[in-house]
């Protein structure tokens, strides 16, 4: 019992030096907080809102200020998510009555909730409304920058929120003088609203479209969506949404010089503004009923609506607030630093380990590199000796074309000479050997040993047996050893430098260069890159002898 009552004391303390007055009844607050004290924070959340969209604002208030002032441990994630919307619920209380300096503190507060825990979807809310703050201090420039980050850091693009956050945009761009910008904001807005069922409360960006409209002369457009406006706020129970329409309405119809239309909407709007306290908007009233008076020649009644305008303006909106808003907003910044600072030393001290760790990671790691580094001393060396070894197969090849040069005229009498006795045989051995060495024929991709057959005129299995027999070979080795004896000849031509292997393998007759280096390692023992490479540079040296 002594806990509830201090805690009791607590929340009232709280509530009058966070500049909001508790209820006239004191008694009656006692038992609204006793009825409340034994929910736990998510029922007191979900009774707060409840209160708060009935407009019970006293009781929802309340609500608010127990969860906020609920003790809760910083890794206590859930407990903390709801503490951040407690004070930003507690924040729009303040705003709606003018406590522009409350409703920042805890704007500020929940912020500050918001980045120790992460809880980064959240943060675009706040920093909408810390932008409404400065905007009603016409800070345009810092409220576009809010409003800005709101929208990037915002995930959802069909939200009520960042319908709102467009529409405060293009309301800070409408004040900025920047039509087009202001024009796009709330078009975008006002069309994710046609779009989503869900997102019905637009009557500031209407009435925001209405001024824009105004502004440019287009007085039709703006009467429409004045009219829009009017209705979308009688339809949401929301007043101050009525006030301003009705404020603009008259405002429209001054500057269509109808003065009893529009002294009749802003006697609408002020007493609607007087009945709910809607301090700014009754200011504003009052300052265009003033400009109103002033024009019909009634000066004494002009300078009393302006004494009550000025009144008000500077109850609401005068520069002590935005001195102590910029303080608060010096402290939150200090504040962040000294966090940042003593995240950066803890950082700090994670670096130190981790460069102890990595110093042995790197030992070990360099001792790897010294091990690939012999191994790859050991490829290098390997790789030396088997281009020398490549080298005396070149040199072994150019012997063999020598050979092959000057045996070619006594080639046929070797085979003459050989144990085969059968005429038929020799003679058929002969003729196969003399078309071998016609190029024009076996460089024909498409030559085969029916093609043979027929040009010696004689058949497949008798050809392939006599190649078989005398030759001890079959009939594709015999063919690609003349076919790149011959592309060894090109390879050997000066100006074979032009020439590459797709060519020289097609002009040989092998239909894939594949099979053409295959062939031609096979039989030379060395691959036709390096061999066009080595002919390179035998053609090289010799030239440069002659110079």
């Amino acid at each position: 019992m002594l806990k509830k009552s201090f805690l009791i004391t607590v929340l009232l303390i709280s509530m009058t030096v966070s500049g909001q007055n508790p209820l006239p009844n004191l008694s009656q607050n006692n038992i609204v907080i006793s009825n409340f004290i034994q929910l736990s924070p998510k029922q007191l959340l979900d009774t707060a809102d409840y209160y708060f969209n009935k407009n019970s604002i006293d009781t929802a208030f309340i609500c608010y200020s127990l969860i906020i002032n609920t003790p809760a441990k910083d890794n206590n994630i859930e407990i903390q998510k709801i503490r951040v919307e407690a004070y930003n619920k507690c924040a729009t209380l303040h705003y709606n009555v003018c406590d522009y300096r409350g409703a920042y503190d805890l704007l500020i507060k929940s912020l500050t909730i918001c980045e120790k825990i992460n809880y980064e979807s959240y943060i675009p809310l706040i920093y909408n409304q810390i932008g409404s703050i400065y905007f009603n201090f016409k800070k345009n420039d810092i409220a576009k920058s809010y409003f800005s980050k709101a929208l990037q850091m915002n995930k959802d693009t069909v939200c009520y929120l960042y319908k709102n956050i467009l529409g405060n945009l293009g309301a800070t761009e409408l004040y900025s003088e920047n039509i087009d910008s202001a024009f796009y904001y709330l078009s975008k807005a006002l069309q994710i609203s046609n779009q989503n069922e869900n997102i019905s409360i637009v009557h500031s960006t209407l009435n925001n479209l209405g001024i824009l409209f105004q502004r440019t002369k287009q007085y039709d457009s703006a009467f429409y969506y004045y009219h829009l406006a009017l209705e979308n706020a009688k339809n949401n129970n929301k007043a101050n949404g009525e006030v301003l329409a009705l404020l603009n309405l008259g405002s429209l119809f001054f500057d269509m010089n109808k003065p009893d239309s529009a002294q009749f909407y802003i006697e609408l709007s002020n007493a609607i503004a007087v009945e709910h306290n809607f301090l700014t908007l009754l200011a504003e009233n009052y300052r265009t009923l003033s400009t109103f008076e002033e024009s019909k020649g009634n000066i004494r009644k002009a300078f009393e609506y302006h004494k009550k305008y000025v009144s008000l303006k500077d109850s609401t909106m005068n520069t002590d607030i935005l001195s102590d808003i910029n303080q608060l907003q010096r402290y939150y910044e200090v504040t962040k630093t000294n966090r940042q600072i003593e995240h950066l030393i803890i950082e700090q001290q994670i670096k130190e380990r981790t460069i102890y760790y990595q110093t042995i990671i790197m030992f070990i790691f360099l001792l790897l590199l010294i091990i690939v580094s012999i191994g790859l001393l050991y490829i290098y060396f390997q790789k030396r000796y088997l281009n020398k070894a490549y080298k005396t197969l070149f040199e072994k090849n150019l012997e063999i074309i020598e050979y092959q040069k000057q045996s070619s005229e006594t080639f046929q009498e070797k085979y003459q000479k050989s144990a085969l006795t059968d005429d038929i045989q020799h003679e058929l051995l002969d003729k196969i050997l003399a078309l071998m060495e016609d190029i024009s024929i076996i460089c024909d991709a498409d030559f085969s040993i029916d093609k043979l057959a027929e040009l010696v005129q004689s058949n497949k299995n008798y050809v392939s047996q006599v190649i078989n027999s005398t030759l001890k070979k079959n009939f594709r080795s015999l063919l690609n050893s003349y076919r790149i004896c011959e592309a060894q000849r090109i390879i050997a031509e000066p100006d074979a430098a032009k020439y590459t292997i797709e060519y020289i393998s097609l002009r040989v007759g092998f239909k894939s260069p594949n099979t053409f280096r295959n062939a031609f390692k096979d039989i030379t023992g060395i691959n036709p890159n390096f061999y066009v490479k080595s002919m390179q540079k035998r053609h090289s040296h010799c030239l440069s002898e002659e110079q």
